[in-house]
């Protein structure tokens, strides 16, 4: 329960955070952001490919 509270408190600073920033940086930070996620779940959908 203090997980999903913690989780809903950063996610509110982190929205209000990007409520504040001139839109092209938000788009910036979303574009970099979802890199990483598409890095991070390649290299897991290969390390697990290389377990069977």
């Amino acid at each position: 329960m203090i997980f999903l509270v913690a989780a809903l408190l950063l996610m509110g600073v982190v929205l209000g955070t990007v409520a504040h920033v001139p839109p092209q940086v938000a788009l910036f930070a979303a574009a970099v952001i979802g890199g990483w996620l598409l890095l991070f779940a390649a290299r897991e959908f290969r390390a697990r490919g290389r377990r069977y």
